[in-house]
């Protein structure tokens, strides 16, 4: 009879080992899982910061483009009104020639 409850207990015993291996195993598994979760996160943090930068490069770059391209139309603008002005002078000048 003793011997039936020491091997009962060892069972018991072995169970309970079992158990804790597992559980151990899934903590393990939990930590790693949370490592590879705030490793990730700093990546997405590093991508994100770095994306920022180049938004804002390119928006500044833009705004450079739209300056750039307003200076050409009034210098456009400009060249035009001139050469209407040198049409009109000629054409008032030399009224045998209109058509």
């Amino acid at each position: 009879m003793a011997s039936l409850m020491l091997e009962n207990a060892l069972a018991r015993l072995d169970g309970a080992l079992g158990l804790l291996e597992a559980a151990a195993r899934r903590r393990i598994e939990a930590e790693r899982g949370r490592a590879n979760l705030e490793t990730e996160l700093t990546l997405m943090q590093d991508d994100r910061a770095r994306l920022a930068a180049e938004l804002d490069g390119a928006v500044s770059r833009l705004g450079e483009v739209e300056s750039a391209a307003t200076d050409v139309d009034q210098r456009l603008e400009r060249a035009m009104n001139v050469i209407g002005a040198v049409i009109t002078r000629a054409q008032a000048e030399m009224p045998h020639l209109d058509h």
